[in-house]
């Protein structure tokens, strides 16, 4: 099995080039530099130029490193998309995604501009019609050829495309945030959360990665550094989890549970579906141990 811990990923603008640096020494899993919202009009070349030039040249260690493109129906987004796919990120976020045609489009965009198989796809959920189609968006994941890895929820957009509100504990949003995690399971894809606007309100922050973990979440897109502790903690399996799941490989792998789809490991009846969640379990929990001791 293998497992890519995504806990934190943490948005950083193209255009500032002591961001691109700082995040190099930052502990994330995953960093975004962003082509798109983060940029102005004026500076969108610029900072093309700017990101492609710093992916080429790594020293990002084990960071997972995503360029966000603007959309191909902007004036910049063919520009992106070429630029990238010559950079070779690990993958590449496309932005207002809201039909498998449109994965479809970026997929063999990136085959057109000679992107090498690394380099994944990374699909931003942010618009109704995007929840609307969100099983056929996840199904382009089974294309031949397929890039699509990961969905990226944009929950400011879709806020201001529904008129919803986010107090409350999020009950405005939880239908597109159940959808796309639903539909990213039934095809294998990951995961993330939206961000969460107000980076001085820990509390208010370590609450909505919480509740983004209860919902099934892999992780939590960020927009300041002093978001990343929180959310890798969050994120991890607890060590007693760990341990469990440990125990729980260990008693299927005896020779007296050959075979057998339910065992009782100290005390407690266990299904071969167990064994199966404990071994993901495990492998996010070796795959993180790896991670921090590569940063």
């Amino acid at each position: 099995m293998t497992i890519r811990p995504r806990r934190s990923v943490l948005y950083m603008p193209g255009s500032n080039a002591r961001a691109l640096e700082k995040a190099k020494s930052l502990l994330a899993d995953a960093l975004i530099l962003d082509l798109e919202d983060a940029v102005a009009p004026d500076a969108k070349a610029a900072a093309r130029e700017q990101v492609c030039a710093a992916v080429k040249a790594g020293g990002y260690g084990s960071r997972e490193i995503v360029i966000r493109i603007n959309g191909l129906d902007t004036p910049w987004g063919q520009a992106d998309l070429a630029a990238a796919a010559a950079a070779a990120p690990d993958a590449v976020l496309v932005p207002k995604v809201s039909s498998g045609a449109d994965i479809a489009a970026v997929t063999a965009g990136l085959a057109g501009a000679g992107a090498p198989a690394k380099t994944m796809l990374w699909a931003m959920i942010e618009t109704p019609l995007a929840i609307l189609n969100i099983a056929e968006i996840a199904a382009a994941a089974k294309a031949p050829g397929a890039r699509l890895a990961c969905f990226v929820l944009g929950t400011n957009d879709l806020v201001k495309e529904t008129r919803a509100e986010l107090g409350d504990g999020r009950i405005g949003a939880l239908y597109w945030l159940s959808a796309a995690v639903t539909a990213a399971r039934a095809y294998g894809l990951d995961v993330l959360d939206g961000v969460y606007n107000n980076f001085k309100d820990a509390e208010g922050f370590l609450d909505e990665c919480r509740q983004g973990r209860v919902l099934g979440f892999d992780g939590k897109t960020l927009i300041h550094p002093d978001q990343v502790g929180p959310a890798n903690a969050t994120f991890a399996p607890a060590e007693a989890e760990v341990a469990w799941a440990r125990k729980v490989i260990a008693a299927f792998a005896l020779p007296e549970s050959a075979g057998k789809g339910v065992i009782t490991v100290e005390g407690r009846m266990v299904e071969i579906m167990h064994a199966d969640m404990a071994r993901r379990t495990v492998a996010i929990a070796d795959a993180i141990a790896g991670k921090e001791k590569a940063q």
